[in-house]
């Protein structure tokens, strides 16, 4: 039955929402039948012809329409609870739209009847549904999928203790020390004051990087020694400034960076008074000249070293205080070769690997790893992964190795056991590996220990064999001694990958200290190729590398989740080794991880190590050199990738729908506590809002924990503190890093992929918490601060 005369703005609405039913029942159809025809799930094209009958109906004013949407509503629920269980990011991608579509319906019930009891009908369920959609709105506010497994957090508080203030006060090293522990004992500010953590300065370095300018991006840790702080800048300035104040004490401009890639992680620090002559064991080193200096990587291939009080070069070394490490490296064309990540300062050497720019072409420069007396900058050594004949200047004249794997992340060094640990990545190109020769598949993604004497190797383990996924070893390896139950400890390392495996060995041997299994994994069929029958699995917890299915999909909305459903079913999946061949395969967890280049942080009195992840699957493929279209493959990451010189370049893509949300179901990123003890997760939660981000790129503005992906270092302190501020929302937060509660959180100007780092003034005695906050990929706003925290007076 339908109203007499319901008007003509009523018959208007009517006629709308019947056609807008409509529409998205022929989307559904269209869609479904796709999906079903792939093999995929029946719903949505059973939901669309439903939807679409439902539409018609309305349109033709008649009340079966709303009874249809009903069912529509009935049959999604079922299918739903059916296909995800209580779930909530899964169920509130596939029940909140239909719901508020029924919603509206059902308060558009009056307009097709003159019934009232029908109408009142109508308008209580319309009401029902409204405090659904509303709650169901404000329960997206708070974190879902928190894991905390009281039983681990138990045993963690029996583990050895450090007493509070009793380590260092400065932050002289990129992870604060040699074995990238990212820990400190200061305990000043604690879970129960850090809310009353302010702003004690900020300062501007003045070169806010432009984003359509050059492939440049901040993602600076400062160092800290004394009264000064040092930081350096994508567009290769070096800055001090007073550690108290924030105001600016020198500044040093290198100049000539490059245009592919500009970026800063960190510097080198070396005190050459308080350094052991690990090149000349017993021989004194000569501090009369800039004792105190910083090692300066600069964009186009230099090492700077630079007298820390003064911000003059040190005359000293090299040639007035510069390096050339394209020496020896054979053609370098410009922005093929840089250094990406701090150099390791490992007694009197520093030692410096190099980023090479990936996928463009074969022969690339060489992944050599050098170290040189850190006073002179005379070359003492290098490890030519390509030639183990190599152990200083190149044989060739042609330089190094080319194209061999290369350490482009930080490194690590155990001054006990005189060695220096290296994660490496693979031989570039990344995608195709049947002319890569036995030495580049040797130390490719890999831990590879040297004797820091004469840079020979000790012992390696492999990560990922043949790499095809360009699944680098990304990690600053952690250096932890495990205390055992018996007393005895063991001199562990953890090795954090692209996999979002983590491998925990002893590192004096490289032999595993948790389980390690070498699975099978599915083999491929390009020609030319050939494939690693196994890969070793360890047995610590993976973080962001479940196995996707098709209900694992996930969208905004239904209409997204379709899509992504689609190309889930169309693409080939056999896990996390799923070989690249000529048709569309995913990748998960994707080239960016899984554990990027943030690397880890670590605990000591808990046994706690903190990991922060991304997950971000593609979808790609191979093509054949001759069938890439022209003048395409300018990009290293995504799009067209020529692979120059090899039989195959790709086609690669960010599996996300098309509003620009990730395909798999939240959370997109996370910090997780594992216990090295005991090596089972402690908590885990979500990190990240769609604030400052959201579909096609739009910021939301809302405060919606989904976990969001996540680049940048943490810093764990001994009053149980965990600082991180490499989200996508602009926020530096402090969790309780006992229980993963976030205790405190301070708006940034903007984003930031810069780990946070602390240090106690002698001369105020204050402890500070800072943060270099310059932006971060996925928003175009910029910056140039350095913001310092402290507890008010």
């Amino acid at each position: 039955m339908t109203t007499d005369n319901p008007g003509k703005l009523g018959r208007l609405w009517v006629r709308l929402v019947g056609i807008v039913t409509t529409l998205a029942g022929l989307y559904f159809i269209g869609g479904g039948g796709w999906l079903a025809w792939l093999g995929g799930s029946w719903y949505f094209i059973i939901a669309g012809i439903l939807l679409l009958l439902s539409g018609v109906l309305i349109v033709r004013r008649k009340l079966a329409g709303a009874a249809m949407f009903g069912v529509v509503l009935v049959w999604t629920a079922v299918w739903s609870l059916w296909e995800v269980g209580l779930q909530f990011w899964p169920l509130f991608s596939r029940l909140f739209a239909p719901a508020a579509g029924a919603m509206l319906i059902a308060f558009t019930v009056p307009l097709l009847t003159s019934e009232r009891k029908t109408r009142r009908l109508s308008v209580g369920v319309g009401a029902l549904l409204a405090v659904g959609v509303v709650t169901a709105f404000i329960s997206s506010f708070q974190p879902k999928g928190i894991i905390r497994n009281e039983d681990v957090q138990a045993s963690s508080d029996k583990a050895h203790d450090i007493a509070p203030n009793s380590g260092r006060k400065d932050w002289p090293a990129w992870a604060g020390d040699t074995k990238g522990s990212r820990f400190s004992t200061l305990s000043d500010i604690t879970p129960e004051n850090v809310k009353d953590l302010k702003v004690a300065w900020t300062a501007h370095t003045g070169e806010a990087v432009v984003p359509d300018k050059g492939d440049a991006e901040d993602q600076n840790t400062p160092l800290q020694v004394g009264d000064s702080l040092f930081v350096c800048t994508a567009y290769t300035s070096l800055i001090s400034y007073d550690i108290d104040s924030g105001k600016e004490k020198w500044r040093y401009t290198a100049g000539r960076g490059n245009s592919t890639y500009q970026r800063c992680r960190g510097i080198g620090y070396f005190d050459a008074t308080s350094a052991k002559n690990v090149a000349e064991p017993g021989q004194p080193l000569d501090a009369s000249v800039s004792p105190q200096r910083l090692f300066f990587p600069t964009g186009d291939g230099r090492l700077v070293a630079i007298d820390a009080h003064t911000g003059k070069p040190a005359a000293n070394f090299g040639d007035n205080g510069v390096v050339d490490l394209k020496v020896g490296m054979g053609e370098v064309k410009p922005g093929y070769y840089q250094q990406s990540s701090a150099p390791l300062v490992a007694g009197n050497l520093v030692i410096v690997g190099g980023r090479v720019i990936d996928n463009f072409e074969t022969n690339e420069p060489p992944g050599v790893i050098r170290a040189f007396d850190a006073v002179t900058g005379k070359l003492v050594w290098a490890w030519d992964p390509g030639n183990p004949n190599v152990t200083r200047e190149p044989l060739s004249p042609e330089g190094y190795t080319r194209g061999t794997p290369n350490v482009w992340v930080g490194m690590s060094y155990d001054q006990a056991l005189g060695m220096v640990y290296l994660p490496t990545g693979n031989a570039t190109p990344d995608f195709f590996g049947g002319e890569r020769t036995p030495e580049d598949d040797k130390y490719s993604s890999s831990v590879v220990a040297l004797n820091v004497n004469n840079g020979r190797p000790v012992w390696h383990f492999q990560t990922v064999h043949h790499d095809l996924w360009d699944f680098d070893a990304t990690g600053t390896p952690l250096l932890y001694d495990i205390k055992n139950d018996d007393g005895s400890v063991t001199p562990a390392l953890a090795e954090s990958t692209k996999t979002g495996m983590t491998y925990l060995l002893d590192r004096r041997t490289g032999k595993p200290v948790a389980p390690i299994e070498e699975r099978p994994v599915p083999q491929g069929n390009l020609p030319g190729e050939r494939y690693s029958p196994t890969q070793p699995y360890s047995s610590m917890p993976g973080i962001g590398n479940e196995t996707l299915t098709e209900s694992a999909m996930w969208g905004a909305t239904p209409f997204d989740q379709l899509m992504c459903r689609i190309r889930f079913k169309s693409s080939r999946y056999e896990g996390i080794f799923t070989p690249p061949g000529l048709d569309m395969a995913i990748q998960y967890p994707g080239s960016l991880g899984g554990i990027n280049w943030g690397g880890v942080s670590v605990d000591p009195t808990t046994n706690l190590m903190f990991v922060n992840d991304l997950r971000l699957g593609l979808y790609y493929k191979m093509v054949a050199a001759k069938d890439i279209p022209p003048g395409q493959g300018t990009s290293e990451g995504m799009g067209w990738i020529v692979q120059k010189g090899l039989p195959f370049g790709s086609l690669r893509e960010r599996l996300m729908s098309p509003l620009g949300v990730p395909c798999q179901a939240p959370p997109f990123g996370t910090m997780t506590a594992i216990d090295l003890k005991t090596r089972k997760i402690a908590w885990q939660i979500p990190v990240g809002t769609v604030q400052d981000t959201g579909p096609l790129g739009i910021p939301v503005g809302l405060q919606m924990p989904l976990g969001m992906p996540t680049l940048g270092p943490s810093l764990a302190t001994r009053s149980g503190l965990l600082f991180f501020a490499g989200t996508q929302d602009f926020y530096l937060r402090a969790f309780n890093s006992h229980t993963g509660e976030e205790v405190w959180k301070s708006r940034l100007p903007v984003g930031s992929q810069s780990g946070p780092i602390t240090y106690r003034s002698e001369k105020t005695g204050k402890q500070y918490v800072v943060i270099f906050a310059g932006g971060s990929p996925h928003s175009p706003q910029r910056g140039d601060n350095i913001i310092a925290y402290a507890l008010p007076e």
